[in-house]
């Protein structure tokens, strides 16, 4: 589907794609990973056709239909449903052509074509879409003009999904949606029917769509099959066998330089040590595949634990003025709690989260707070509200008043901004970066109570796992709000719902949440919805986390079948020699016993291929 040869670009003096090759086949889809910063939206850039690369070329069949969410809200006074519906340019261009045809030929030609693109039950698919992206019935009638920048993109993204491109390009597209909104769209993604490359940090997002994993790193592209999971032990298993492939080389080029280092002054070995010379200048070094250094990061405990709860609420209202969002709310924290917060954005996640952090006051009830309580908050909006002019160090140092420069220098390599990087503007930092700050920030005082509003949004794969790690290794108690379903299976022991008003537990995990959602979003579909739409396969958490299993016992199956062939095809190579059985009677009896047996094994491996190869199918 996708050919990328010999591909090289550079922005300014950094070299993106040194050479860079590729091909993705066609109704793939794969998740593309690497580095902040490597290039991965640039390479969308490219292939999107937006800018011309260097040199190399990027390939597509003809009339392949691209489809990529503006980086740009829309908006304006078009209804939602009416901006979905003009993505599919064929249909808006044949409903205008039907209206100005009077020849009974054309008319004829244009109904049909109509129904070959399934025009009429549009309207339904674009409401499902926008559905589970989060947009009621009453919402896809109002104006874009209406909603924020982040719902905006929403609708951005329904648009794209809703024209179904032949190739599907979609960066990080749950930054914009609530962990609902990505329960949906990991569901509509792993039933797509043409091919998708999507840029995202989300795990279990990679692990549940991917069929493969495009890997960006150091200029070079590297296509692996199978999910996330599946392209981690691939990637380790190869950093082992380099490293080993390394030493190995080092060792035998250190036993060459003994030799030469020995013999080159004696004549008679001197012609030798001239060879040994040659194959060492020939040897290619074997270079261990080696991950950048990722950071840690740090969130300093508090020095005494309070006596639990650290907050406890009786019957509890909050909201903003008259406006009351959230009631009946009769909850208690101890300190050392970890609670995920679930619940649709706009139920009052973000209100509860304020309340908890002493931002708002309750307007009825009791709240009753431990005295001492220092309470850290993180939120995603505060990125915006960064003074860009500023450095990391000047952050520390004004929250360091009276401090040594050493100490708060300390404190900012701390956080991960060492040396040069302290004095770095913000405005040049990388989102990664913004966020690394921020979270020291919210610590920084080491507190009882950490509240992380969307933490990971700006955060790679790999900083993920750093934040999981800092999370788990806090002694504080933790409230989180994050789309990011594996850190909230990794770092929450308890759930809590949003939702109807108020704050409750919740009694299940996440694969239980999972199936709510789908469930809820299923029986709320707008009436008319196609029936791709009504008749969704019941594809539940763990059916998936089984069919990722079954794809890489089908990747072993394949593996054996593989190697039981060729074993048995040197065996037969040995048996066909003229002489085989005259030259030594019993080894070629050793070998016939031996080719039955692997014969058997080879059999019983492709039926166990075949069995898998059918599970993944259906």
């Amino acid at each position: 589907m996708l050919t990328i040869n010999d591909l090289v670009y550079r922005l300014g003096d950094r070299l993106l794609f040194d050479h860079a090759g590729v091909f993705l086949p066609g109704r793939s889809r794969a998740g593309f990973v690497g580095r902040n910063g490597a290039g991965k939206t640039t390479l969308f850039r490219l292939i999107s056709r937006e800018i011309a690369p260097e040199s190399g070329a990027i390939s597509l069949p003809a009339r392949t239909r691209l489809g990529r969410v503006e980086q740009e809200a829309p908006g304006g006074p078009t209804a939602l449903i009416e901006f979905v519906l003009a993505a599919d340019a064929e249909r808006a261009e044949l409903l205008a052509r039907a209206e100005a045809a009077h020849d009974p030929h054309d008319i004829a030609e244009i109904q049909t074509r109509l129904a070959d693109i399934d025009a009429h039950s549009a309207p339904a698919r674009a409401a499902a879409i926008l559905h589970g992206l989060g947009f009621d019935a009453a919402a896809q009638r109002r104006p874009l003009s209406e909603f924020s920048g982040g719902w905006r993109m929403r609708v951005a993204l329904a648009a794209v999904l809703f024209s179904q491109p032949d190739l599907l390009l979609l960066d990080e597209p749950t930054n914009y949606l609530d962990l609902e909104g990505t329960l949906w769209l990991v569901d509509y993604l792993s039933r797509y029917p043409a091919s998708v490359i999507v840029i995202s940090h989300d795990r279990d997002l990679l692990d549940d769509v991917a069929t493969h994993i495009l890997h960006l790193e150091r200029g070079r592209l590297t296509l692996y099959k199978g999910d996330y999971s599946s392209f981690e032990k691939q990637r380790r298993e190869a950093q082992l066998l380099a490293a080993k492939g390394a030493k190995k080389q080092e060792e035998q080029r250190k036993h060459l330089l003994a030799f030469v280092d020995r013999f080159r002054a004696k004549a008679t070995k001197a012609r030798q040590a001239q060879s040994r010379l040659k194959l060492l200048a020939k040897m290619e070094p074997v270079a261990a595949i080696v991950d950048d250094s990722i950071l840690p990061i740090h969130l300093p405990s508090p020095d005494k634990p309070l006596s639990p709860p650290i907050i406890a609420l009786e019957r509890v209202a909050v909201g903003y003025g008259d406006h009351v969002v959230l009631s009946r709310l009769s909850l208690s924290i101890s300190n050392d709690d970890r609670i995920g917060l679930l619940g649709a954005n706009g139920n009052g996640k973000s209100t509860f989260a304020k309340l908890l952090a002493g931002r708002l006051a309750p307007c009825a009830g009791e709240m009753v707070r431990a005295p001492k309580l220092e309470a850290g908050f993180f939120a995603q909006h505060q990125i915006d509200e960064l003074n860009e002019s500023e450095t990391p160090y000047a952050v520390f140092a004004r929250l360091m008043p009276g401090a040594v420069e050493a100490r708060i220098r300390a404190r900012a390599a701390q956080t991960g901004f060492s040396g040069a990087r302290a004095d770095t503007p913000i405005a040049n930092l990388s989102g990664g970066e913004k966020a690394r700050l921020l979270l020291g920030v919210a610590a920084f005082n080491a507190p009882h109570l950490l509240i992380l509003d969307e933490p990971t949004n700006h955060l790679d794969i790999d900083s993920r796992a750093a934040l999981i790690e800092a999370i788990n290794d806090y002694e504080g108690a933790v409230i989180l709000v994050s789309h990011d379903r594996y850190l909230l299976e990794a770092c929450a022991d308890r759930l809590w719902l949003v939702d109807d008003g108020t704050v409750r537990a919740f009694d299940g995990d996440m694969d239980d949440y999972a199936r709510l959602v789908l469930s809820k979003s299923r029986d709320e579909e707008p009436k008319g919805a196609p029936a791709v739409a009504q008749e969704r396969p019941k594809q539940e958490a763990p059916k998936r986390r089984d069919a990722a299993q079954t794809r890489r016992k089908l990747a072993a199956a394949e593996e054996r079948v593989e190697k039981f062939t060729q074993l048995l095809a040197r065996v037969d190579e040995a048996l066909a020699e003229p002489d085989a059985f005259a030259r030594n009677p019993q080894e070629a009896v050793r070998l016939a016993s031996q080719r039955e047996e692997l014969a058997q094994a080879l059999a019983a491996a492709e039926e166990q291929w075949l069995e898998l190869a059918a599970e993944v199918e259906a």
